[in-house]
């Protein structure tokens, strides 16, 4: 019986002195208070009552998200969200163990350090585009003081810039006023431009009306010309002709306007003997014309023939 005893102790005391380390974590082993060895992840055997884990350290990458409310060099305050991503060196536990205490209030504060040097040197819009530089300088101050306790500083990253309140509400009104602006000088381009363009359409259109108009007048003067070649055929002088022409056109035009009727155009003299009274008008004109004409020639002639003059 006491046998038995004594072998279940002997077992109890066996797996008392077994322990398991999970994988990304040391564990520190001391013996009487003294540190004795460091233990990776695996299966492990202490000596009972004499050795003990007295703690366990990750291995793992972890983050920590320090906020820093600030001032910038055009006095505006500001808050940054900077995150540090650190590990401890698998290499080091002994020191991240041993020489710190508080690992997240030793970077917090080197964080706020830096973070209330760096800023203060800038203007805010500097602030949001140099974000970069600001989080290189947290983390090149990091490396310098946690490598010697045994902690790599893997990134730092300036995740958030809140300015206060005012500020924001008054650059939201600056960029909506210069949004505004850069908006009123893209309607204005756009409608000179249609100006512009409206005006060469209608210089375009303007010249090649007129160039319709000048090559109308022309055909009509080509066919006024050759209807009064036919007529001069048929022994009508020059005169009747076009007179003739003329009262043709005449009629040609109130048989247009018979033809429209939505026309409101009125064309005076119209009665029946208007031709007739225009056609002779038109002979009498030339017949006087013509008459003044060889009055004036043979008067010239007579003033180049006489001595005296």
């Amino acid at each position: 019986m006491i046998t038995y005893i004594l072998l279940a102790l002997a077992v109890l005391l066996i797996l008392s002195g077994l322990f398991v380390v999970k994988q990304q974590t040391a564990a520190v082993i001391e013996r009487f208070g003294k540190f004795l060895a460091i233990r990776q992840s695996g299966l492990h055997l202490k000596i009972p009552f004499i050795d003990r884990i007295s703690g366990r350290i990750s291995l793992r990458i972890l983050q920590l998200d320090v906020i820093v409310e600030t001032k910038t060099k055009d006095d505006v305050f500001v808050k940054l969200k900077v995150s540090v991503q650190y590990q401890v060196v698998q290499e080091r536990v002994y020191d991240a163990f041993y020489k710190l205490d508080y690992p997240q209030d030793q970077i917090t504060s080197y964080v706020f350090d830096v973070v209330r040097a760096v800023v203060p040197k800038m203007k805010l819009d500097d602030v949001f585009e140099k974000k970069d530089d600001i989080a290189i300088a947290v983390k090149s101050e990091l490396n310098d003081a946690m490598t010697n306790y045994g902690y790599d500083i893997i990134k730092a990253l300036v995740t958030d810039i809140d300015p206060d309140g005012e500020v924001k509400n008054a650059m939201n009104r600056i960029n909506a006023a210069e949004r505004k602006k850069v908006a009123a000088q893209y309607e204005g381009d756009a409608e000179r431009i249609l100006i512009v363009e409206k005006a060469k359409a209608e210089a375009e259109s303007k010249r090649l009306q007129g160039q319709g108009i000048a090559d109308q007048r022309r055909e009509i003067a080509r066919g006024l010309e050759e209807s009064v070649d036919v007529l001069n055929g048929v022994g009508i002088n020059s005169q009747e002709a076009s007179a003739l022409i003329v009262v043709t056109q005449h009629y040609d035009t109130l048989q247009s306007i018979g033809e429209s009727t939505n026309s409101n155009l009125i064309l005076l003299p119209n009665s029946p003997q208007a031709g007739s009274d225009m056609l002779n008008n038109m002979v009498a004109s030339f017949t006087a014309s013509n008459q003044i004409g060889e009055a004036m020639k043979a008067q010239n002639l007579k003033k180049d023939n006489d001595p005296k003059s």
